[in-house]
């Protein structure tokens, strides 16, 4: 039997890998696989559940009314001249799309062992159908957003749209690639310790009131100057401070904030590529 010449190989599956190995070209020819596995997460999440998709919206809606009675009627918290809810909405909705990818990605290993020890295709495959997944639930509190958004503006609530909305987008790529990089961390060490996976939902909810989502970043300077420096050490509130000014008009944009938090995600999804590539060799065994 002649020996195949090595260089005429489609592809080479084996436990030998670089250190970081994002392999775009094979990436690109499980497209399908992705595709699959978006359809799977959007489906089954609320397949059987009375309310279904509504959850997408009832979940924002009573998140940002309660946080409106707690944090601006009853803690005073001014917001402005823009409305309260509308404040909130927008920070939850933000945030919504961080803490889910998180949540779902720091899962990945142990939600799909079976899989994993059945067939191959490239791991990463499977974050990343969870980023691309949460982008429709986000969508559709985007324009839940933008409906109360038109009721407050049509009573002459003083907001307005600034013209860096334009780089919008880039605000939501940032806050899905800073969620695939610590969810990919953390799933890579629940293999090897479980008792963090009890930790991931705790810690997510403390995130979130050092993330600026219902307070202004400004606010936080003012009232609380000993501690401030937990939330402007925190590149979640300067996507979730920036969002809220393309959106709503208020607040600002921190150009060295933005540039801290531009380097911090690339360096946290450098990592958590490079753990989860070395994770995946190893995983059927410990999981």
């Amino acid at each position: 039997m002649s020996k195949l010449n090595e260089e005429s190989w489609l592809y080479t599956i084996s436990s030998k890998k670089k250190l970081i190995d994002f392999n775009f070209k094979e990436i690109w020819h499980y497209r399908d696989l992705l595709v699959l596995f978006v359809k799977r997460d959007v489906v089954t999440l609320y397949k059987q559940t009375v309310l279904g998709p509504l959850w997408y919206v009832i979940q924002p809606l009573f998140t940002a009314l309660t946080f409106t009675l707690i944090f601006n009627k009853v803690a005073n918290i001014e917001t402005g001249t823009v409305p309260p809810f509308l404040f909130n909405l927008a920070g939850i909705s933000i945030w919504n799309y961080f803490s889910t990818c998180l949540t779902a990605t720091s899962d990945t290993f142990k939600s799909n062992e079976a899989i994993f020890g059945k067939v191959y295709f490239p791991r990463i495959i499977v974050p990343l159908s969870i980023i691309l997944s949460n982008l429709l639930k986000f969508g559709i509190q985007l324009l839940i957003f933008i409906a109360f958004y038109i009721y407050y503006y049509s009573n002459g609530a003083a907001i307005a749209v600034d013209s860096s909305i334009i780089f919008f987008p880039f605000v939501i790529l940032l806050m899905g690639l800073l969620g695939l990089g610590i969810g990919m961390i953390i799933s890579s060490l629940v293999t090897k310790y479980r008792d963090l996976k009890f930790l991931v939902g705790f810690g997510v909810q403390l995130l979130m009131y050092v993330s600026a989502v219902m307070y202004p970043l400004a606010l936080m300077r003012d009232k609380l100057p000993n501690i401030a420096w937990v939330v402007e050490y925190n590149p979640l509130a300067y996507i979730i401070e920036t969002a809220r000014f393309m959106l709503l008009g208020t607040g600002s944009i921190n150009g060295f904030g933005i540039t801290y938090t531009v380097l911090i995600t690339f360096l946290i999804l450098f990592f958590g590529i490079i753990i989860f590539n070395r994770t995946e060799k190893t995983f059927i065994d410990t999981v």
